[in-house]
């Protein structure tokens, strides 16, 4: 599958689950750990875990896709999912708020959601 597929289906999985402030970076030339980042946000921590609880099932049932790693899972403050080469970030809303992993890479393409 390729690597903005995969991004896609992690879109809609999230939007499956209401998830809000949805941005796609396109991090090509930018970034040595992956061509995609995803990141939104839950409104507390069981919305954020079951955000990431629906992109991890929609890839690994519907599309045989296991992440390399999850961290983070257990608290729910912020998600890891390491797809190599698509990074997935579900974060409770005032933890985005303080990492604002989105600013890294000023530079980075911002791609319409689905």
């Amino acid at each position: 599958m390729e690597l903005i597929t995969l991004a896609h289906h992690a879109v809609e999985a999230a939007q499956s689950k209401k998830a809000k402030r949805l941005v796609l970076m396109d991090l090509q030339n930018q970034s040595d750990m992956c061509r995609f980042q995803f990141v939104c946000s839950g409104e507390n921590n069981i919305h954020a875990k079951a955000i990431a609880g629906a992109i991890d099932d929609v890839l690994r049932v519907e599309h045989g896709i296991k992440p390399v790693r999850i961290e983070g899972k257990s608290s729910g403050h912020w998600i890891l999912l390491d797809y190599n080469g698509v990074l997935v970030h579900v974060f409770f809303d005032y933890i985005r708020d303080y990492y604002a992993v989105e600013s890294i890479w000023p530079n980075a393409k911002i791609l319409d959601l689905p």
